[in-house]
């Protein structure tokens, strides 16, 4: 099971709460959050969270502020291989870019997720180098195709079975 906040050596990834994601809805801002947070991309998130649902979306938090958020689209159900699997997502605010808070908060996650004995996949515009760079340092390394939009499907191998 995933706890409801993980910490790194620097961050720490709470679950949304109720009031998070009102506010995130509304594009409203909370006390702590960085000035250009919620971003386009974390109010699409908030319509994946689900009450008390370890699997939903969290905050990045540098210190006391909220740099982003990262979470998984919805709890691990079976591939076509018939190993349980999820995708993950996330993002920063720029100013947060090029100091590996993307990188430590993603393998905080993953190494629960390998813990869990459920692989992880992850879509991304070909031309987003940085994320390309990011889940390439934290074991996204199959290609799985594309989607309709476009983006790359990388997955990452269960460390322990290599699925």
């Amino acid at each position: 099971m995933i706890p409801v906040v993980v910490s790194t050596e620097r961050l720490t990834l709470p679950l949304w709460t109720a009031e998070d994601v009102a506010a995130i809805r509304a594009r409203v801002r909370r006390p702590g959050w960085h000035a250009d947070f919620p971003r386009e991309d974390d109010v699409d998130a908030a319509s994946l969270w689900r009450e008390g649902d370890p699997w939903g979306p969290r905050s990045i938090v540098r210190g006391v502020t909220t740099l982003g958020s990262i979470g998984f689209f919805g709890p691990p159900e079976p591939a076509a291989d018939g190993v349980a699997e999820t995708e993950v997502g996330y993002g920063l605010v720029r100013e947060a870019w090029g100091w590996g808070f993307a990188t430590e908060a993603l393998r905080a996650l993953v190494g629960l997720t390998d813990a869990a004995g459920v692989r992880v996949r992850a879509s991304v515009l070909p031309d987003n180098a940085r994320s390309v760079k990011v889940l390439a340092k934290c074991g996204f390394t199959r290609l799985r195709g594309t989607t309709e939009d476009g983006e790359l499907v990388m997955v990452r191998s269960l460390a322990q079975s290599g699925s």
